[in-house]
């Protein structure tokens, strides 16, 4: 059974794993890098498997108008089980109605997310990272 946690403590380790099996691009051989990227989230959902951590959801907020869903990443065994729907699911629910909430999707995502009810815009712009 499938269960799911709020700002539970979580490992760059296990964090990084979940990134490599999840296929989503992320710097996961850099581990202090990841640390930081915990850390410094304002809501972390994450779906257990007993004690194994299989999904992600990472986010950043003012909790009153808009949410960054910087990552939403769940193991490849674990995908098509509807895990990355509810991660999605109980951000919305910590954030309530008044909070937006945006996301860049990876090439390979974009599909699932109108899926899950968010609508495409055309009016994002990015600033890429340097490294």
């Amino acid at each position: 059974m499938i269960t799911y946690s709020e700002n539970k403590t979580l490992h760059a380790s296990e964090v990084a794993e979940v990134f490599r099996t999840s296929g989503i691009k992320r710097p996961y051989e850099d581990l202090g890098r990841i640390q930081r990227m915990i850390d410094n989230a304002d809501i972390t959902i994450s779906a257990w498997d007993d004690n194994k951590l299989i999904g992600i959801a990472r986010a950043l907020t003012d909790y009153s108008y808009c949410c960054y869903l910087s990552d939403l990443a769940v193991d490849q065994k674990y995908q098509h089980q509807g895990i990355g729907k509810a991660l999605v699911r109980k951000l919305q629910a910590v954030l309530g109605d008044e909070t937006s909430l945006v996301l860049l999707s990876a090439p390979g995502a974009v599909d699932f997310y109108p899926r899950i009810g968010f609508e495409k815009s055309e009016r994002a712009f990015v600033i890429a990272r340097k490294k």
